[in-house]
């Protein structure tokens, strides 16, 4: 059994109060939870405007589907969100 664990960060530029942000983050983390069965939380920078982090965990027995999950996941923000995650970090337990 492998546990992959994701976290990366959002620049949210049309973010302008915590409220928008949390609508912004729910519609990421809701389509992320639904499209691709895994956990995923905002992790850090709760009280910024346009700035957030999520922690995305899988567990599977193929380190090679963690990896194309992850990378979907980044495709999917990209294209239907229309934001670049940075600083991405992949760890395996």
């Amino acid at each position: 059994m492998i546990v992959g664990i994701f976290t990366f960060e959002l620049y949210l530029p049309h973010s302008h109060s915590l409220k928008e942000k949390r609508k912004i983050i729910n519609m990421i983390r809701d389509r992320i939870k639904s499209k691709f069965n895994v956990s995923i939380a905002e992790v850090d920078f709760f009280d910024l405007w346009q700035r957030t982090m999520f922690g995305v965990a899988i567990i599977n027995n193929e380190k090679k589907i963690i990896d194309n999950t992850f990378s979907n996941i980044i495709d999917t923000i990209e294209e239907k969100v229309g934001i670049s995650p940075y600083n991405i970090e992949v760890r395996y337990e």
